[in-house]
This record gives C-alpha cells, structure tokens and sequence, in this order.
C-alpha cells in the first residue's frame, strides 16, 4: 500500500479513536458531577470516592493528552506534514505510525530525546539488565 493510502487510512483512524475518546471524557466528567453531587455515608466512604474521584481525574487528563496529540496529529496530515520527523525531518516509518498516530518522531530521535531528559542517578529500566550482566561477568 502506498505511503500516501496508509497515511489516508490512518487519519481516519486518527478521527475514529478522537470521536471515541472525546465521549469517553464526556461521560467521565459528568461522572465526577453526579458523583460530587451524591456524596452520602461515612468516612470511609467518603475516602474511597475520593480514590476514585482522583483515579478518574487521572483518567482524564491522560484521555485529554491524547485527544490534544491526536488533534495535533489531523492538523499536521491537514497541512502535509504527517509522518515526518520533527527532530531530523525523515519520514517516520509506517510501522511506528501504526502503532502510534499520533508520533511525532522517528524512533532513532525519540530515544536521543529520551536519553537526553535522563537525569542523574535515575534507572534506566531499559538497561538494567545490560547492567546486570555486565556485574556477573
């Protein structure tokens, strides 16, 4: 399939999953309201739906980070340039975009950056098993 027809599918993907998620907060933000709403019972009710007021605020935000990459991501097929690395200008290849419509980055630019935004001191969960062989040898 052409670069053109797969990149065609996948803004429609894009559209699909945005529609579906944009309900999903809908319904999500009016469950938080009914729930502030009916705010009945003891103390221990009243912790655990504020467990589940923050795990869904959580929820949210993170449906929310997608809708706005996922809209980012139409705009960009809209203007043609969709599918090219931001960082080097490469095309990102079809795979990476199949798995993530929204990326913004070929691969090779999203671990540099990743590398980059390491800080001191913190795991590196993809090398730690690279560092533990290493020891034992």
């Amino acid at each position: 399939m052409p670069r053109k027809d797969a990149i065609k599918n996948l803004k429609d993907q894009l559209i699909r999953r945005h529609e579906a998620l944009q309900r999903a907060v809908d319904g999500d933000l009016s469950l938080l309201r009914e729930l502030h709403q009916e705010r009945t019972g003891d103390v221990l009710d009243a912790a655990a739906d504020s467990v589940q007021d923050e795990l869904n605020s959580q929820l949210v935000e993170v449906e929310s980070r997608e809708l706005s990459a996922i809209e980012e991501a139409i705009e960009r097929i809209n203007q043609g340039t969709y599918g090219d690395c931001e960082s080097c200008g490469k095309p990102i290849p079809l795979t990476r975009l199949r798995a993530i419509p929204y990326a913004t980055d070929c691969i090779g630019c999203r671990r540099e950056a990743e590398n980059k935004t390491t800080t001191t001191g913190a795991v590196k969960w993809n090398r730690v098993f690279d560092n533990a062989e290493a020891d034992s040898v």
